[in-house]
This record gives structure tokens, sequence and C-alpha cells, in this order.
């Protein structure tokens, strides 16, 4: 994940002429925070030196608390700060990416799923809501139904794991401005907050197992979030704003798998991206480009050790 994300960052630092209107990164450190029994992983993420798209360095917990005030100082032993990082603009590159498909002659087609998948000779035929589709090629990019639109084609599945992740924004103490304060998780990964809009938004970083479906915020992990952010931050949560969910897809090593059924002709997987999706889209994307129509995978994509073989299907039906 560090590679594809490293092959991705050029794009995202110098799109095309023309894809947005504004930059798509915009700077964001993010600060680690470590209370007094989690001071072992914060020896443990220093010592391990893998960190490939950063710098992470100790800070004091008086250096945290000038960068988010809000931080307890009986909470906070130690922390760890990543300045390089950056935040990205999702709708920017999400809208760039649509104004370059339609360009070239894409056609996105909603409230059209997909009841079946037929190959015959050597054509695919997708039955769908908004009538018939044939092509040569499936690029299965269904997201959490990856799993079921390959049932439906008589592809294995390669055991997709939806899971939900829960948000929220809240307002932060009146008179306090946060737009310049870093990104703050929990070293354990157990909460996460940061500024959104103007607001504060907040999640208990769940990863909670369930089957692909139109999902929606559980009240109990919203109020496990505010708890944590609450014993962690001198502010009160009275009200939610606004609160959210998504499924992140994965398969059992957590990586994205990109490529060829290795049994079903012209079906191809993109699916399992959990949540490196948006991080990774410039350098998966031009995979896909690649390998779907028979060609190499870019130089500067394979100079970060990346090759077809790391993300292939075949992987998860050893």
């Amino acid at each position: 994940v560090h590679a594809l994300a490293g092959a991705s960052r050029e794009f995202l630092s110098h799109p095309p002429d023309g894809f947005a209107s504004n930059p798509i990164l915009g700077p964001r450190g993010v600060l680690f925070l470590a209370r007094e029994d989690q001071l072992a992983k914060v020896e443990a993420a220093l010592a391990a030196k893998h960190d490939r798209t950063g710098i992470i360095v100790e800070v004091s917990p008086a250096r945290a608390r000038e960068m988010i005030p809000l931080l307890k100082p009986a909470y906070l032993a130690s922390a760890l700060y990543e300045e390089g990082a950056s935040e990205i603009d999702v709708n920017g590159l999400h809208q760039g990416f649509l104004r370059g498909f339609k360009a070239r002659g894409g056609q996105v087609v909603t409230d059209a799923p997909v009841t079946a998948l037929e190959r015959r000779a050597g054509q695919w035929h997708a039955t769908t809501g908004a009538g018939n589709v044939t092509g040569a090629v499936v690029v299965n990019a269904a997201g959490a139904w990856a799993d079921e639109v390959a049932g439906r084609a008589g592809v294995a599945p390669i055991g997709l794991v939806p899971k939900r992740r829960t948000a929220f924004t809240f307002d932060p103490p009146a008179g306090m401005d946060p737009s310049a304060w870093p990104m703050a998780v929990d070293i354990d990964e157990q909460f996460y907050f940061k500024v959104e809009a103007g607001r504060v938004l907040g999640s208990p970083a769940d990863e909670t197992p369930m089957p692909p479906c139109d999902v929606q915020p559980d009240e109990l992990d919203i109020a496990i979030a505010v708890d944590r952010i609450q014993r962690a931050a001198d502010v009160d949560v009275r009200r939610i704003t606004h609160s959210w969910a998504g499924l992140r897809s994965f398969v059992h090593d957590h990586l994205p798998v990109v490529g060829y059924d290795p049994v079903v002709e012209g079906f191809f997987w993109l699916a399992g991206q959990g949540g490196v999706g948006i991080l990774t889209s410039p350098a998966i994307s031009r995979m896909v480009g690649a390998l779907a129509t028979g060609g190499a995978l870019p130089a500067d994509i394979t100079g970060f050790g990346i090759t077809a073989e790391t993300l292939a299907p075949a992987r998860v039906r050893d």
C-alpha cells in the first residue's frame, strides 16, 4: 500500500492541466496520540522506520497540545508527528476523473443494477436495469458487491469482506478555530478526528464485518467514538451535526485485487481497496488500463516494486 501511494503521489501533486480548478493535495499533518500504556507502540513505530511516504518524529505532549489545544495534559504521554502528510480533495479528484472519462467518450449510467452476466462467443452480455450491454471484457469494480457480481457471472468469489466505517461531525468549542490542526489519530487506531469544513470529523475507526448493503451509521459506534475523543480532548460533544457510514472491503491480506480472473476469460477484478482506494487510485487505475489491454505496467509503477503478480486475483485462490 505504501508503494501504491508513492506511485500515486506525483499525479495527486501535479495533476494534468485542466484536471481540477484547485490543488488536489493540501497540507495536513498527522499527530498520533499515545497514552502512558501505549508508549511501547511509540517505540515500535520509531524503531520500525518502515514509513515510506513521510518522516515521522516523536514530539512532546506540550508540543502536541500546541498543535491541538484541546488535548488533555493528563491523557497524553507522547505523540508522533508526520509533518509532510497531505489531505486529498476527494470531490475534486472524483470530478476530475469523471470529466476525463466523459471527454474520452465514456458514458456513466446510474440506477442500472446488473442482474445477469453471461459469456457467449467471446463476448460478455450484461442484463441491467438500463438495458443490455455487451463487451469483450468486464471490469468488476462493484466495491462491496464485487463477489456478488462475480457470482452472477459464474466466477468464483475472492473472499471479499465488507466492513462498516462510521463518521460524524460536531462543532468545535466556541471561539476556537480548528483549521490549522493536524489530524489526530490514536496510535492503536481506536479513534481519529480532524477538521472538516469548519467542523470536527470524528470516527471510532470501526471495521465491523457485514453483508453488502446501503449501510447506515450505528448509534453505539458514534457513542463509543465520542467517549474516546472526549477522554483525549477537552471538548463537550453535545450535538452531532451529521453522521454517515460506508463500506470498506478487504480480502485476507488487506491488499487490492487487480487483474484478470485466472479461470474465467475476460473477467477483470478491481476490488478490495479497503480504506485506500482514493489514495491509490492514480496508480491502480493505470495498472488496470495496462493489464486489461494486455500491456506492460508503467516503469514508474514497477520502480516502486509493484508487479502484476503482487495484486493478482490468483493469490487469493491459493
